[in-house]
């Protein structure tokens, strides 16, 4: 796919994502933690601060998740998703601090200066050894990106793409599947964030970088010259990648941003919010 404006539509996939994000087990065995023991209100959480829910994100913030790299807006889906969980547990916007933690330092064992942090974290068993997740909050797929005249240009299958020189964000799953899945014959490289890996594909030190999907949409059509969507890679996890609010390990608070993240996902708020920040997957090929 050229580049393209990006679209505001749901995705093709929306039904997909929101019943993934449904709770596929109990809270307690999604997070990793134990109860909340008590009610689910300001009164009751023990959070950081007294009377203030402090919510984490990477900086930059990306869109479509953070617009202009500005999480206190309420702009994009993950500013969006933030402002809605806060407000199920009973904050209002002005009681909701934000503080800025690299995604290694988040997923990192340790004591957390933050309620909880949303960074597009991908939920599974070895992080959460070291953390708690909430319900997840969003299913997506990785997809492979490029420039227009690449070597990647024309790619129709994952066997195009092995022999290339391919590259991803470190600690995530987007490098995961370009290990696993995509299997290059050549060392993958490996990039601190994102804007490293775009750079690096700019200035044609790599071939094609792998990113999730809804990002990839943003990155081909506003911030890359002539960039392309490759397509988006089938295999890339069992019902795709699902993304959770991120928790110090066996937080008090991990039960009930579930709950909250389970109320939105059943009132359609999570369907709602997709609708409104994330793009149109239908013209994005399928790479097998």
């Amino acid at each position: 796919m050229r580049r393209r404006p990006l679209a505001l539509a749901v995705l093709a996939t929306a039904a997909l994502a929101v019943s993934a994000c449904a709770p596929q087990e109990s809270s307690s065995d999604a997070s990793g933690s134990g109860s909340s023991g008590g009610s689910c209100t300001p009164e009751d959480l023990g959070t950081v601060t007294a009377d203030t829910l402090t919510i984490a994100t990477d900086e930059p913030a990306y869109e479509p998740w953070v617009v202009d790299d500005d999480p206190t807006s309420g702009d994009g889906y993950e500013s969006a998703v933030a402002y809605a969980v806060a407000e199920q547990l009973g904050y209002s916007q002005d009681q909701v601090e934000w503080t800025r933690v690299p995604f290694n330092t988040a997923i990192s064992p340790g004591d957390k200066d933050f309620d909880f942090d949303i960074n597009q974290f991908t939920i599974n068993d070895e992080r959460r050894q070291a953390v708690d997740f909430s319900s997840p909050y969003y299913t997506a797929t990785q997809a492979v990106i490029t420039t227009g005249g690449s070597a990647a240009d024309g790619a129709t299958s994952l066997e195009d793409l092995r022999g290339l020189r391919l590259g991803a964000q470190v600690a995530t799953t987007s490098l995961t599947v370009l290990t696993d899945v995509i299997d290059p014959t050549t060392d993958p490289q490996v990039f601190n964030t994102n804007d490293d890996a775009k750079l690096a594909l700019q200035n044609g030190q790599v071939d094609a970088i792998v990113v999730d999907l809804p990002t990839a949409f943003y990155i081909t059509s506003a911030e890359l010259d002539d960039g392309v969507i490759v397509g988006q890679v089938a295999d890339s996890g069992e019902s795709g990648d699902q993304f959770g609010l991120l928790l110090a390990k066996d937080s008090p608070l991990t039960d009930c941003v579930s709950q909250a993240v389970d109320a939105l996902d059943e009132d359609g708020t999570l369907a709602d919010l997709q609708q409104q920040w994330l793009s149109d997957a239908a013209d994005a090929p399928v790479l097998n």
